[in-house]
């Protein structure tokens, strides 16, 4: 114990005569002499320790987008990981039936090529907590290369090209599409801002399954194949690579299936932008950035969206008497009723500005059930290049939905059904309803289409009942619009009578008063 203490008794001792030292040194030696042993110290340490280190952020400088080099590293190493590494993460990819293993956090692993060795290491910097209405994580993560310096030309030429190469490879063969939400805005302001938030996307509609005319489908893939192949044709032009489509139709006519059928036709992820959780344009624009290539951004329902149409939902007024407590509880409450204040100029920029331009091979998706209360500048060509009409089922939609449903195509009763698709609006949604089995029945398939006959007749009736009491109170309001016209008319030719009753009465008192004008 004795020695022990003597021990650390003497390293103090040294510690603090260094610290003494170095204190001096840095006082009284003249600042040119300091650089001057600062520079031999320096060529002296990279003598003993001959080796480099290059870090590789998981975002840019700025931190508002992720790094691609970073993600190339990922996947490259995901191999080596496996083997060599103790420490490891897991993922599921494609279609759930395999695993991807990457190395954990404050792991090294070693790997070679062409005869150099390398070390590749991956490290964050811990979390630092914080009092705040909006607490975020400041966790930064990155990759630590090290390499010998007589590999320096070898490693930041041929090795570091061969890494990113075989990243984006590995990427590939692992790629799972993803549908993307974005956050509330009150969380960004980290490092590692969590704009966008993910699951994987399952969607299983295609174009075979969507209830469309086929000659209007073949040229929706035909557009969709063209752009996709399009990048020396748009950077021929001068133009993003970028596109527009309006969807746009009565409610239940398969407009959210139709984004689904085409992120699985070419392989896209899918980014659901809720314009109401965005705080302003510069929020926009952030979102915009993060969002990768190879992607359908869909605004949903953009007739009820904020001010654009004049559609936002007014909030309801706060209860007076409510009081808060929890003064964390309270801000964030405030922060949630904050109105966007993302505008029509902001979000033109964000389709077709200067903006637009960061990343390619993006198709940019609106929706609405009301076409006719979108702004003009919106949706014209340019912006939304496409416009798609999403219509009532009639019968070559009907076809495919028996197909999907029934498996069936043909039928006595497909003759009496496209007669009523023909006469009748009936959407999609509502025609797939009632070819829903409900059993295993070998009947059942018959009994289904009846079913679908006799809502179709009920629709019709129902149709032409609406037509009828809308004639009727249509004929009401012309009647008394006229009625109102003619006891107007009446009111005024009595009105002028009156007046003209009245000066007879007052001439006559004139002349018998003997006044003359």
């Amino acid at each position: 114990m004795m020695m022990k203490g003597e021990t650390w008794s003497n390293l103090g001792s040294t510690m603090a005569a260094i610290m003494f030292m170095y204190a001096m040194f840095r006082q009284y030696f003249p600042p040119q002499l300091q650089d001057y042993i600062f520079r031999y110290s320096k060529k002296l340490s990279n003598f003993m320790h001959p080796y480099i280190h290059v870090t590789f952020d998981e975002f840019t400088s700025e931190g508002m987008k992720k790094s691609e080099a970073f993600s190339a590293i990922q996947n490259y190493l995901s191999g080596n990981s496996s083997a060599y590494a103790k420490r490891l993460k897991a993922d599921v990819v494609k279609d759930s039936q395999s695993l991807v293993l990457s190395m954990d956090y404050n792991e090294e692993i070693t790997d070679e090529f062409n005869g150099v060795k390398v070390w590749w290491a991956a490290s964050s910097t811990p979390k630092i907590q914080q009092f705040s209405f909006n607490p975020v994580s400041d966790e930064k993560r990155f990759y630590i290369l090290k390499f010998h310096k007589r590999d320096r030309e070898f490693i930041t030429g041929t090795y570091l090209i061969h890494v990113l190469k075989q990243g984006k490879v590995i990427a590939a063969d692992n790629r799972q599409r993803k549908l993307y939400s974005n956050s509330a805005g009150q969380g960004w302001s980290g490092y590692k801002s969590t704009r966008w938030t993910h699951v994987v996307f399952e969607h299983p509609a295609t174009f075979d399954t969507l209830a469309m005319d086929e000659k209007k489908k073949q040229e929706i893939k035909k557009d969709l194949v063209k752009f996709s192949k399009g990048r020396e044709y748009y950077a021929k032009i001068g133009k993003a690579w970028k596109r527009g489509y309006l969807l746009y139709g009565p409610p239940g006519t398969g407009k959210s299936t139709m984004i689904a059928a085409m992120a699985n036709f070419l392989n896209y992820d899918v980014y659901d932008l809720e314009l109401t959780t965005v705080k302003n344009n510069v929020e926009l624009r952030r979102l915009l950035i993060e969002i990768s290539n190879k992607s359908i951004i869909v605004i949903e329902d953009i007739d009820c969206s904020l001010d654009l149409t004049g559609q936002r939902k007014k909030k309801k007024k706060k209860d007076e008497n409510e009081e808060e407590v929890d003064p964390i509880r309270k801000k964030a409450k405030e922060e949630e009723k904050k109105d966007s204040e993302v505008t029509l100029s902001g979000l033109l920029n964000f389709i077709d500005g200067l903006w637009s331009a960061c990343g390619g091979e993006r198709i940019i998706v609106f929706t609405t059930n009301h076409i006719e209360k979108l702004d003009p500048a919106l949706i014209r060509r340019g912006r939304m290049d496409k416009h798609i009409e999403m219509s009532y089922c009639r019968f070559e939609a009907f076809k495919v939905l028996a197909m999907n449903y029934l498996d069936i195509d043909s039928h006595p009763l497909f003759a009496e059904i496209g007669r009523l698709l023909e006469e009748t609006d009936m959407t999609p949604a509502d025609v797939a309803e009632n070819l829903m089995l409900k059993s295993d029945d070998d009947e059942e398939n018959e009994t289904c289409l009846k079913n679908l006959i006799e809502a179709l007749k009920a629709a019709k009736e129902e149709a032409r009942k609406k037509a009828e009491e809308e004639a009727r109170l249509k004929a009401e309001k012309a009647g008394k619009e006229k009625e109102q016209e003619e006891k107007e008319e009446k009111e005024k030719e009595q009105s002028v009578k009156e007046d003209v009753k009245q000066e007879a009465i007052s001439a006559k008192e004139v002349k018998e008063n003997g006044f003359i004008h």
